[in-house]
């Protein structure tokens, strides 16, 4: 069982940057794959980027390559989202989830552990 909390939403503006973190509880979390997931306003949750439980593999959505970087520190259980050159289109309630491959996490279904998400916000 993983337990996962995500931080660090809030408003910004476009242009700016902002760190959501994921902290990742339970005994195994640390063999996990971590994924950030998004979703806005009366639209479907779309997948965002993941990283591999040992740090090697991370895979971006298209939307967002370039812009946004995942990492994570395993000493401290947690996964960041680092989101630069942030877009109003950018805003949505983003999600951490866990699951044993990033390739998983990409399709998106059956994934077992879910945050509660944290809103953000990027105003024009």
């Amino acid at each position: 069982q993983v337990q996962l909390q995500e931080s660090g939403g809030g408003l910004v503006q476009a242009g700016d940057s902002l760190r959501l973190s994921c902290a990742a509880f339970g005994r195994l979390s640390s063999t996990y794959a971590i994924g950030w997931f998004r979703q806005a306003p009366g639209k479907e949750r779309t997948f965002v980027g993941a990283i591999s439980y040992n740090n090697v593999r991370t895979i971006y959505a298209d939307s967002v390559t370039g812009r946004f970087t995942i990492s994570r520190d395993n000493t401290k259980n947690t996964v960041y989202l680092q989101m630069n050159s942030l877009k109003p289109e950018d805003t949505a309630v983003y999600y951490c989830a866990a699951d044993s491959t990033t390739t998983q996490l990409r399709v998106g279904v059956g994934v077992n552990f879910w945050g509660q998400g944290t809103q953000v916000t990027v105003a024009s």
